[in-house]
């Protein structure tokens, strides 16, 4: 693709000019700044995702989530082998949300806090490794040029164009994760992950984060 993206960050933004952006701007910083360290960081533990994100359901068994350290109920889990449990966790079954909830978590993540709950709980698992060579994250501007601007710099099949503020204020209005898990899973005309198949969750919030920040900065006089 030959247009030009301008390099814009979220610190970039004067919001305090603005306040129709100043909302969904805070709903989208926070995550945006710990999702993506975390997404880039060395392999996360069992341990620390469940710790983080599983015990919200699994520690009391709010929603009648298994709870952890209870050997029956996760005995029929296990039974389901860690395949079939994984992707439950990644689509979301009964009243548990698309990856537990949160979208900047892989599958390997997924399956080695799944592994961990199992393991306390009577399992004797093998923690899973992601056996891939690491690969630098690309960028939101790369992702854009690469695939995402097919759509969102004309405004196809109804995508929100990158530039229409009100647009793109109005979709993380609904918060981060919800615009980043309708990019994973897709939405409307837009296939998973975009169409762009190897695009990784932390890419996806990558790449949501700069159109949407090339969409409200301030434009240069």
């Amino acid at each position: 693709m030959s247009e030009k993206l301008p390099n814009c960050g979220i610190s970039s933004l004067r919001i305090g000019a603005m306040p129709s952006v100043r909302g969904a701007l805070m709903t989208i910083a926070i995550p945006f700044a710990f999702g993506i360290s975390h997404a880039q960081a060395a392999e996360r533990s069992g341990e620390s995702i469940a710790k983080e994100v599983c015990v919200a359901c699994h520690k009391t068994g709010e929603k009648g989530a298994p709870i952890i350290g209870d050997k029956e109920a996760w005995a029929k889990r296990k039974a389901q082998g860690l395949t079939n449990l994984g992707q439950h966790a990644v689509e979301g079954i009964r009243n548990m949300p698309a990856h537990g909830g949160n979208a900047g978590l892989s599958s390997p993540d997924l399956e080695r806090a799944i592994t961990y709950m199992v393991n306390q709980s009577g399992g004797k698992w093998t923690e899973p490794v992601n056996k891939a060579a690491p690969q630098k994250a690309r960028t939101g501007a790369q992702l854009v040029k690469a695939k995402c601007g097919d759509c969102h710099l004309t405004g196809a099949n109804g995508a929100p164009k990158i530039g229409d503020r009100d647009a793109w204020v109005n979709r993380v209005s609904g918060g981060l994760d919800k615009v980043i898990a309708s990019g994973i899973h897709g939405r409307g005309a837009m296939p998973p992950r975009g169409g762009l198949a190897d695009i990784t969750d932390a890419e996806m919030r990558a790449a949501v984060v700069y159109m949407f920040t090339e969409s409200t900065a301030p434009k240069k006089k």
